[in-house]
Protein backbone atom coordinates (compact mmCIF):
# COMPACT_ATOMS: atom_id res chain seq x y z
CA UNK A 1 0.00 0.00 0.00
CA UNK A 2 1.57 3.36 -1.07
CA UNK A 3 0.23 7.06 0.01
CA UNK A 4 0.94 10.18 -1.77
CA UNK A 5 2.23 13.02 0.57
CA UNK A 6 4.75 14.86 -1.20
CA UNK A 7 5.75 15.54 -4.89
CA UNK A 8 9.16 14.32 -4.49
CA UNK A 9 8.15 10.57 -3.67
CA UNK A 10 7.49 10.08 -7.12
CA UNK A 11 10.52 9.87 -9.55
CA UNK A 12 10.39 11.34 -13.25
CA UNK A 13 9.17 7.94 -14.84
CA UNK A 14 6.43 7.66 -12.72
CA UNK A 15 5.03 11.10 -13.20
CA UNK A 16 5.86 10.18 -17.07
CA UNK A 17 3.10 7.24 -16.73
CA UNK A 18 0.83 9.38 -14.61
CA UNK A 19 0.77 11.76 -17.53
CA UNK A 20 0.11 9.08 -20.18
CA UNK A 21 -2.63 7.77 -18.20
CA UNK A 22 -3.96 11.13 -17.85
CA UNK A 23 -3.56 11.38 -21.18
CA UNK A 24 -5.60 8.08 -22.57
CA UNK A 25 -8.34 8.82 -19.84
CA UNK A 26 -8.77 12.15 -21.86
CA UNK A 27 -8.69 10.45 -25.19
CA UNK A 28 -10.60 6.73 -23.82
CA UNK A 29 -13.06 8.03 -21.42
CA UNK A 30 -15.18 4.95 -21.67
CA UNK A 31 -12.49 2.66 -20.90
CA UNK A 32 -12.17 3.67 -17.63
CA UNK A 33 -15.74 4.29 -16.68
CA UNK A 34 -16.00 0.87 -14.76
CA UNK A 35 -12.51 0.86 -13.14
CA UNK A 36 -13.24 1.46 -9.43
CA UNK A 37 -16.40 0.20 -9.17
CA UNK A 38 -17.03 -0.98 -5.44
CA UNK A 39 -14.11 1.12 -4.50
CA UNK A 40 -14.94 4.12 -2.30
CA UNK A 41 -12.92 7.49 -1.59
CA UNK A 42 -13.10 9.49 1.54
CA UNK A 43 -12.46 13.22 1.39
CA UNK A 44 -11.43 14.38 4.50
CA UNK A 45 -11.59 18.13 4.00
CA UNK A 46 -10.82 19.86 7.68
CA UNK A 47 -10.35 23.44 5.35
CA UNK A 48 -12.11 24.93 2.54
CA UNK A 49 -11.92 23.93 -1.28
CA UNK A 50 -13.67 24.65 -4.24
CA UNK A 51 -11.53 22.70 -6.96
CA UNK A 52 -9.28 20.09 -5.17
CA UNK A 53 -12.60 18.23 -3.30
CA UNK A 54 -14.63 18.94 -6.39
CA UNK A 55 -11.90 16.99 -8.52
CA UNK A 56 -11.52 14.17 -6.59
CA UNK A 57 -15.01 13.45 -6.45
CA UNK A 58 -15.43 13.54 -10.03
CA UNK A 59 -12.33 11.90 -10.72
CA UNK A 60 -13.98 8.87 -8.49
CA UNK A 61 -17.19 9.22 -9.68
CA UNK A 62 -16.31 8.97 -13.26
CA UNK A 63 -13.98 5.70 -12.48
CA UNK A 64 -17.40 3.93 -11.23
CA UNK A 65 -16.47 4.59 -7.43
CA UNK A 66 -18.56 6.32 -4.72
CA UNK A 67 -17.73 9.22 -2.36
CA UNK A 68 -18.10 9.93 1.15
CA UNK A 69 -16.54 12.49 3.94
CA UNK A 70 -16.90 15.88 4.70
CA UNK A 71 -16.23 19.66 3.90
CA UNK A 72 -14.98 21.34 6.80
CA UNK A 73 -13.60 20.00 9.72
CA UNK A 74 -16.81 21.53 12.19
CA UNK A 75 -19.00 18.79 10.54
CA UNK A 76 -16.27 16.04 11.45
CA UNK A 77 -15.49 14.35 14.72
CA UNK A 78 -11.96 17.17 14.71
CA UNK A 79 -14.70 19.38 16.24
CA UNK A 80 -15.48 16.76 19.42
CA UNK A 81 -11.20 16.46 19.57
CA UNK A 82 -10.73 13.91 17.80
CA UNK A 83 -7.06 13.28 16.75
CA UNK A 84 -6.41 12.73 13.07
CA UNK A 85 -4.66 9.37 13.64
CA UNK A 86 -8.33 8.35 15.04
CA UNK A 87 -9.89 9.91 12.28
CA UNK A 88 -7.40 7.94 9.53
CA UNK A 89 -8.02 4.83 11.19
CA UNK A 90 -11.95 5.08 11.63
CA UNK A 91 -11.90 6.38 7.90
CA UNK A 92 -9.63 3.05 6.64
CA UNK A 93 -13.20 0.85 8.12
CA UNK A 94 -15.09 2.72 5.56
CA UNK A 95 -13.54 3.37 2.63
CA UNK A 96 -10.31 2.49 0.23
CA UNK A 97 -8.78 5.31 -0.05
CA UNK A 98 -8.45 9.06 1.72
CA UNK A 99 -7.87 12.45 0.04
CA UNK A 100 -7.37 15.00 2.95
CA UNK A 101 -6.89 18.71 2.96
CA UNK A 102 -5.80 20.12 6.21
CA UNK A 103 -4.65 23.61 7.35
CA UNK A 104 -1.59 22.16 9.44
CA UNK A 105 1.44 20.59 7.56
CA UNK A 106 2.33 17.46 8.49
CA UNK A 107 -1.20 16.42 9.16
CA UNK A 108 -2.24 13.67 6.21
CA UNK A 109 1.44 12.66 6.94
CA UNK A 110 0.60 11.56 10.25
CA UNK A 111 -3.08 10.39 8.69
CA UNK A 112 -1.01 7.89 6.52
CA UNK A 113 0.95 6.60 9.48
CA UNK A 114 -2.02 5.36 11.21
CA UNK A 115 -4.48 4.82 7.62
CA UNK A 116 -5.04 0.89 6.44
CA UNK A 117 -5.24 2.36 2.82
CA UNK A 118 -3.25 4.82 0.78
CA UNK A 119 -3.41 8.22 1.21
CA UNK A 120 -3.62 10.95 -0.90
CA UNK A 121 -2.65 14.71 0.67
CA UNK A 122 -4.75 16.72 -0.80
CA UNK A 123 -2.67 20.24 0.79
CA UNK A 124 -1.16 20.99 3.79
CA UNK A 125 -1.34 24.00 5.42
CA UNK A 126 1.63 26.26 2.94
CA UNK A 127 3.41 22.88 2.66
CA UNK A 128 2.52 20.62 0.12
CA UNK A 129 -0.19 19.96 -2.46
CA UNK A 130 1.35 17.11 -4.81
CA UNK A 131 -2.40 16.65 -6.79
CA UNK A 132 -1.89 20.34 -7.93
CA UNK A 133 1.31 20.01 -9.00
CA UNK A 134 0.62 16.87 -11.32
CA UNK A 135 -1.95 19.08 -12.68
CA UNK A 136 0.59 21.65 -13.55
CA UNK A 137 2.70 19.21 -14.90
CA UNK A 138 -0.01 17.87 -17.04
CA UNK A 139 -1.17 21.33 -18.67
CA UNK A 140 2.86 22.05 -19.05
CA UNK A 141 3.07 19.16 -20.89
CA UNK A 142 0.16 19.26 -22.72
CA UNK A 143 0.36 22.67 -23.62
CA UNK A 144 4.44 22.72 -24.29
CA UNK A 145 4.87 19.05 -25.45
CA UNK A 146 7.34 19.04 -23.05
CA UNK A 147 8.83 19.57 -19.29
CA UNK A 148 12.37 20.26 -19.71
CA UNK A 149 13.73 23.78 -22.09
CA UNK A 150 11.73 26.04 -20.35
CA UNK A 151 11.79 29.21 -18.91
CA UNK A 152 9.07 29.65 -15.60
CA UNK A 153 7.89 33.11 -14.03
CA UNK A 154 6.24 32.65 -10.68
CA UNK A 155 4.45 35.57 -9.46
CA UNK A 156 2.58 37.15 -6.81
CA UNK A 157 2.82 35.09 -2.92
CA UNK A 158 5.95 33.01 -3.09
CA UNK A 159 6.57 32.65 0.38
CA UNK A 160 3.84 31.10 1.55
CA UNK A 161 2.11 29.45 -1.77
CA UNK A 162 2.35 25.36 -1.52
CA UNK A 163 1.24 24.87 -5.34
CA UNK A 164 4.72 27.38 -6.23
CA UNK A 165 6.73 25.21 -3.77
CA UNK A 166 5.82 22.35 -5.03
CA UNK A 167 6.00 22.72 -8.55
CA UNK A 168 9.39 24.41 -8.44
CA UNK A 169 10.88 21.40 -7.06
CA UNK A 170 8.85 18.77 -9.19
CA UNK A 171 10.28 20.86 -12.25
CA UNK A 172 14.17 21.00 -10.73
CA UNK A 173 14.15 17.49 -11.87
CA UNK A 174 14.18 18.24 -15.41
CA UNK A 175 16.81 19.58 -17.57
CA UNK A 176 17.50 23.04 -19.01
CA UNK A 177 14.91 24.79 -16.40
CA UNK A 178 15.42 28.48 -15.85
CA UNK A 179 12.76 30.52 -12.74
CA UNK A 180 12.16 33.35 -12.92
CA UNK A 181 10.65 34.72 -9.40
CA UNK A 182 8.73 37.84 -9.10
CA UNK A 183 7.14 38.89 -6.34
CA UNK A 184 7.27 41.60 -3.48
CA UNK A 185 10.54 41.21 -1.03
CA UNK A 186 8.16 40.43 1.37
CA UNK A 187 6.93 37.34 -0.21
CA UNK A 188 10.18 36.18 -1.64
CA UNK A 189 10.65 32.42 -2.13
CA UNK A 190 11.29 31.14 1.53
CA UNK A 191 15.14 29.77 1.87
CA UNK A 192 14.77 26.38 1.82
CA UNK A 193 12.98 26.48 -1.55
CA UNK A 194 16.02 28.10 -2.58
CA UNK A 195 18.25 25.91 -1.17
CA UNK A 196 16.54 22.95 -3.90
CA UNK A 197 17.68 25.31 -6.54
CA UNK A 198 21.15 25.48 -5.61
CA UNK A 199 21.58 21.75 -4.94
CA UNK A 200 20.23 21.16 -8.67
CA UNK A 201 22.15 23.86 -9.82
CA UNK A 202 19.47 25.18 -11.52
CA UNK A 203 19.47 29.09 -13.02
CA UNK A 204 17.31 31.67 -11.29
CA UNK A 205 16.01 35.25 -10.95
CA UNK A 206 14.95 37.30 -8.47
CA UNK A 207 12.85 40.25 -9.05
CA UNK A 208 10.34 42.88 -8.15
CA UNK A 209 9.25 43.71 -11.59
CA UNK A 210 7.15 41.34 -13.69
CA UNK A 211 6.99 43.60 -17.15
CA UNK A 212 10.53 43.27 -17.47
CA UNK A 213 11.07 39.94 -17.72
CA UNK A 214 7.56 38.83 -19.31
CA UNK A 215 9.32 38.49 -22.55
CA UNK A 216 11.70 35.96 -21.59
CA UNK A 217 8.48 33.60 -20.22
CA UNK A 218 7.36 30.46 -21.85
CA UNK A 219 5.03 30.14 -18.86
CA UNK A 220 3.16 32.32 -16.05
CA UNK A 221 2.48 31.14 -12.85
CA UNK A 222 0.51 33.94 -10.90
CA UNK A 223 -0.56 32.97 -7.65
CA UNK A 224 -2.73 35.06 -5.23
CA UNK A 225 -1.61 36.84 -2.40
CA UNK A 226 -3.63 34.66 0.19
CA UNK A 227 -5.56 36.36 3.09
CA UNK A 228 -5.75 33.32 5.09
CA UNK A 229 -1.73 33.20 4.98
CA UNK A 230 -1.28 36.52 6.95
CA UNK A 231 -1.00 37.01 10.42
CA UNK A 232 -1.49 41.03 9.80
CA UNK A 233 -4.32 42.41 7.94
CA UNK A 234 -2.29 45.75 6.73
CA UNK A 235 0.39 43.97 5.43
CA UNK A 236 -2.24 41.93 3.39
CA UNK A 237 -3.76 45.28 2.30
CA UNK A 238 -0.80 46.43 1.12
CA UNK A 239 0.54 44.05 -0.76
CA UNK A 240 -2.35 42.28 -2.35
CA UNK A 241 -2.63 44.02 -5.58
CA UNK A 242 0.90 44.16 -6.33
CA UNK A 243 0.73 42.21 -9.56
CA UNK A 244 -2.59 42.33 -11.52
CA UNK A 245 -2.16 40.94 -15.30
CA UNK A 246 -3.58 42.94 -17.72
CA UNK A 247 -4.15 42.82 -21.52
CA UNK A 248 -1.54 45.41 -21.55
CA UNK A 249 0.87 43.28 -19.25
CA UNK A 250 1.17 40.82 -22.19
CA UNK A 251 1.86 43.01 -25.12
CA UNK A 252 5.52 41.82 -24.95
CA UNK A 253 4.84 38.50 -23.95
CA UNK A 254 5.20 35.61 -26.45
CA UNK A 255 2.57 34.76 -28.93
CA UNK A 256 3.31 31.29 -27.44
CA UNK A 257 2.91 32.15 -23.15
CA UNK A 258 0.86 29.87 -21.17
CA UNK A 259 -0.70 31.81 -18.19
CA UNK A 260 -1.62 29.02 -15.10
CA UNK A 261 -3.09 30.04 -12.08
CA UNK A 262 -3.95 27.54 -9.22
CA UNK A 263 -7.22 29.40 -8.87
CA UNK A 264 -9.11 30.42 -7.04
CA UNK A 265 -8.35 34.33 -8.09
CA UNK A 266 -8.88 37.31 -6.38
CA UNK A 267 -8.25 40.22 -8.86
CA UNK A 268 -4.55 39.10 -10.12
CA UNK A 269 -5.60 38.38 -13.66
CA UNK A 270 -8.33 40.40 -15.21
CA UNK A 271 -11.30 38.58 -16.74
CA UNK A 272 -10.15 40.21 -20.22
CA UNK A 273 -7.63 37.54 -20.59
CA UNK A 274 -9.65 34.72 -20.04
CA UNK A 275 -10.66 35.25 -24.02
CA UNK A 276 -6.81 35.14 -24.66
CA UNK A 277 -5.84 31.70 -26.46
CA UNK A 278 -2.42 31.95 -23.76
CA UNK A 279 -4.55 31.70 -20.91
CA UNK A 280 -4.50 27.95 -19.67
CA UNK A 281 -6.14 28.44 -15.58
CA UNK A 282 -9.30 26.69 -16.73
CA UNK A 283 -7.78 23.83 -18.49
CA UNK A 284 -6.04 22.92 -15.69
CA UNK A 285 -9.13 22.82 -13.46
CA UNK A 286 -10.43 20.12 -16.15
CA UNK A 287 -6.70 18.40 -16.07
CA UNK A 288 -7.06 18.13 -12.48
CA UNK A 289 -9.87 15.75 -12.72
CA UNK A 290 -7.57 13.52 -15.13
CA UNK A 291 -4.48 12.92 -13.32
CA UNK A 292 -6.00 12.77 -10.24
CA UNK A 293 -8.41 9.59 -11.91
CA UNK A 294 -4.61 8.35 -12.85
CA UNK A 295 -3.20 8.77 -9.34
CA UNK A 296 -6.41 6.83 -8.03
CA UNK A 297 -5.89 4.21 -10.27
CA UNK A 298 -1.97 4.02 -9.80
CA UNK A 299 -2.73 4.17 -5.62
CA UNK A 300 -5.12 1.67 -5.84
CA UNK A 301 -3.27 -0.60 -8.28
CA UNK A 302 -6.00 -1.11 -10.47
CA UNK A 303 -5.10 -2.40 -13.71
Amino acid sequence: MRSLIDILELDVNEIKELIEKANDIIANPAKYSEKCRGKKLATLFFEPSTRTRLSFEAAMYELGGNVLGFSEAQSSSAAKGESIADTAKTTSCYADIIAMRHPKEGAPLVAAMNASIPVINAGDGGHNHPTQTLTDLLTIQREKGRLDNLTVGFCGDLKFGRTVHSLINALSRYENIKFVLVSPEELKLPSYVKETLKKNNLEYVQTTDLDSVMPELDILYMTRVQRERFFNEEDYLRLKDSYILRPERLNTAKADLSIMHPLPRVNEISVEIDNDPRACYFKQVLNGKYIRMALILKLLEVE
